[in-house]
């Protein structure tokens, strides 16, 4: 049996695929039925997206090691020298089991189950709370891998769109939905997104941990869930639209990381402020007064389409996060000349204090 023939049955019966779920009102599957000229997007198309995210982590570790890791030492990356730590068992323990930052009552604990002074055991944690951070060629590394796929997306989808009719009338992402044919070349587009998105997602405990970790989780679950439903749904005008706006300042901002890794400072600057000017007008200009406004005053309400409004509602409030960070990022760094560091960098220890200890130690 085909795609269309099994989920006309299974609407019929009822079920997670019934039509009135994920149609508008009128619209049922029989309307999305193939033909030998016409291709409808098909759910079991998606599962694609498991040995696509497995292919893209590979893609990323072998350009990592053969490109990124070259191009970082050949324009000056390196890495500082950090504190080495002594082994103890205690301490390890604490830190593996309880906690990296340890209370004062705890170090007091501690130091008296080592016969270390306290400020000892302060300094062995903060040693060893640097030896997990992140290096800055890791940090460039994966920096690099994003900006390639970022601008090889963003101008891979300009380049798809740029002769469609809907792409620059909004209005006409909805006209006969949903019967509208799906492009070869959209679904293999739409199908390399969420494959992308779900590399991050299983690359995430061994990536850069940064500050807005938690945001980006959510974001990342946003994004694979918008992808799937509106795949679904045969909404790919609508996704297209939205995944490019998006992409449209990310390629930017890892630009901008690479530069900062460099210490490239003034060109840092100047692409980070070509960023952020990106990316508030696409996400707080173009996303929700044009993208969303004719998703909701053009589509009628049904089951998915709610949902699709409510994920989209949370990727606009992480819009006005990031925003924030990025304004703030602009007046305290780059105006006022504070201490430069990556908006969204791990919480690692000053440098101050590292150049410190090093001193300390030789």
């Amino acid at each position: 049996l085909s795609v269309p023939t099994v989920l006309t049955r299974m609407g019929e019966s009822g079920g997670f695929w019934h039509h009135e779920y994920w149609l508008p009102p009128g619209a049922t599957w029989k309307d999305l039925k193939e033909s030998a000229d016409t291709h409808y997007p098909q759910p079991l198309d998606l599962l694609l997206c498991i040995p696509g995210a497995l292919l893209l982590i590979f893609v990323r570790c072998l350009f990592e090691r053969t490109v990124a890791l070259p191009l970082g030492r050949g324009l000056g990356v390196s890495d500082k020298q950090r504190p080495k730590v002594q082994t103890n068992a205690t301490l390890e323990g604490f830190y593996i089991l309880l906690g990296r930052t340890p209370k004062k009552e705890d170090l007091i604990s501690l130091a008296k189950q080592t016969d270390l002074p306290i400020k000892k055991v302060e300094t062995w944690f903060r040693h060893r709370r640097a030896q997990d951070h992140p290096r800055l060629m890791k940090k460039f590394c994966e920096a690099s891998w994003r900006f390639i796929f970022y601008f090889t997306s963003f101008f891979s989808g300009l380049a798809l769109l740029y002769d469609k009719p809907w792409f620059w009338d909004h209005t006409m992402c909805w006209l006969e939905f949903p019967q509208q044919p799906l492009p070869h070349a959209l679904g293999w587009f739409y199908l390399l997104e969420l494959s992308f998105y779900c590399s991050l997602v299983a690359t995430l405990p061994f990536d850069v941990k940064r500050k807005d970790f938690k945001e980006q989780i959510i974001h990342h679950i946003a994004t694979i869930t918008l992808i799937f439903v509106s795949y679904c749904a045969n909404m790919i005008r609508f996704g297209m639209i939205v995944m490019l706006v998006h992409d449209a300042s990310d390629y930017i901002l890892e630009f901008a990381k690479m530069l900062h890794y460099l210490k490239w400072q003034r060109a840092c600057e100047v692409v980070f402020i070509a960023f952020a000017v990106v990316f508030i007008i696409s996400r707080l200009v173009i996303f929700p007064l044009i993208v969303y406004y004719y998703f909701v005053t053009k589509l009628p309400l049904f089951p998915v389409s709610c949902l699709i409004n409510a994920f989209l509602v949370i990727l606009q409030l992480l819009h006005i996060f990031w925003s924030y960070l990025i304004i703030q990022m602009i007046f305290s760094v780059i105006l006022r000349g504070a201490k430069r560091q990556d908006v969204r960098s791990d919480t690692e220890e000053s440098d101050r204090s590292e150049a410190e200890d090093l001193a300390k130690n030789k």
